[in-house]
């Protein structure tokens, strides 16, 4: 089933002409301005039969009435459509019968048509569309009426929503709105759906690991669609059977062992593209330590970049074990341990504490 639409204005009418329209030839008569009843929007089913109601303004001689349909003269031949005292009569409607139409008197005075003022009707409606943060989308929009609707739909412009240089809070839901001195009309909603490439709220950094312990690399991907993370070794396989990704995708890697250095790479995928985020692994040997163990080390005032080892002075080095962990100096308030600040090398801020402990 469809919907047969007729549209026509609204019934204003002007001020009764107070002369008489005297036509070149043809002496006494006459025709009026003021169409005594105008044709009304009509709504109705497929199928159903239709009147179109019109009396004409007064004339001598009685004018003659014709129809309009979107600006063509109806031609009555074949029955479909008839022409009785004025009224339109469809047999049964169809959607091609859909329009604007226009009753039309004429006699030898002259002619006059139905008032053109026709509210805005929507002819083309906005889709919906996607797109990515910094294109530019069209929305499409088109009406029609008399005068002729002027659209309105955040930067529309020429009957198309023109959104330049997207951002994510350009999505939502938009309506074309048309409009003129007789009406206002409304187009379907469209959505608009904006998609963001991968970006990294976490990025994995370099690490320095001792043999035998566990580094772990972070990793926070965000994206519309919301991205899938995987990731890789640069320069060989990952660690056979000593590595896993955590439920927030980060990379933990067990037991590390000094061919396990290189860099780790995650990788985040969605619809739109691709985006790649490293860190640098170094695992430090048993031997590597030298004489004296040796500890991770930050700066009080304000933490280092990037985790660093340093090597214990001598003062530290007769007897304890040095224990390597991200939590060091929470291990500062054990009775056990010694600190001493120690230098940095240069370009290193100074102050690094040196940690150790004991044998137990």
């Amino acid at each position: 089933m469809f919907v047969f639409t007729a549209t026509f204005p609204p019934r204003h009418f002007p001020a009764p002409a107070s002369g008489y329209c005297t036509p070149p030839s043809g002496a006494g008569s006459m025709l009026r301005d003021n169409f005594r009843l105008q044709p009304g929007d009509l709504v109705t089913t497929a199928g159903q039969a239709l009147e179109l109601d019109c009396v004409p303004p007064l004339g001598y001689p009685e004018p003659y009435i014709t129809w309009k349909k979107d600006g063509v003269t109806l031609d009555l031949v074949g029955g479909r459509y008839t022409v009785t005292k004025g009224k339109l009569q469809v047999a049964s409607a169809q959607r091609s019968d859909s329009g604007l139409y226009i009753c039309v008197a004429a006699n030898a005075a002259g002619r006059r048509e139905s008032a053109t003022s026709q509210p805005p009707s929507i002819v083309r409606h906005p889709s919906d569309a996607m797109a990515v943060p910094g294109s530019t989308v069209e929305l499409g929009c088109s009406a029609r009426g008399d005068p002729a609707p002027q659209l309105f739909l955040l930067q529309i412009r020429g009957g198309k929503l023109m959104v330049a240089s997207t951002h994510k809070s350009d999505a939502g839901v938009y309506v074309c709105v048309a409009t003129n001195v007789v009406g206002e009309r409304d187009s379907e909603p469209a959505e608009l759906v904006v998609f963001e490439r991968p970006a990294f709220g976490k990025r994995p950094q370099n690490q320095v690991v001792l043999v035998e312990g566990t580094a772990q690399f972070a990793c926070e991907v965000m994206g519309d669609p919301q991205p899938a993370a995987r990731w890789r070794k640069e320069e060989g396989e990952m660690p056979l059977g000593r590595w896993e990704v955590l439920p927030d995708n980060t990379l933990r890697i067990r037991q590390l062992q000094v061919e396990d250095e290189g860099t780790y790479t995650c990788v985040a995928d969605n619809s739109v593209g691709r985006s790649e985020a490293s860190g640098t692994l170094t695992v430090h040997g048993k031997g590597d330590r030298g004489e004296h163990p040796w500890v991770l080390v930050e700066c009080p005032d304000k933490p280092l970049s990037l985790p660093a080892l340093l090597q214990c002075p001598p003062s530290l080095s007769p007897g304890p074990t040095t224990k390597l962990s991200p939590l060091a100096r929470v291990s500062l308030s054990s009775a056990r341990a010694r600190e001493t600040h120690h230098p940095l090398s240069s370009g290193r801020r100074r102050g690094a504490r040196c940690v150790s402990f004991p044998h137990p």
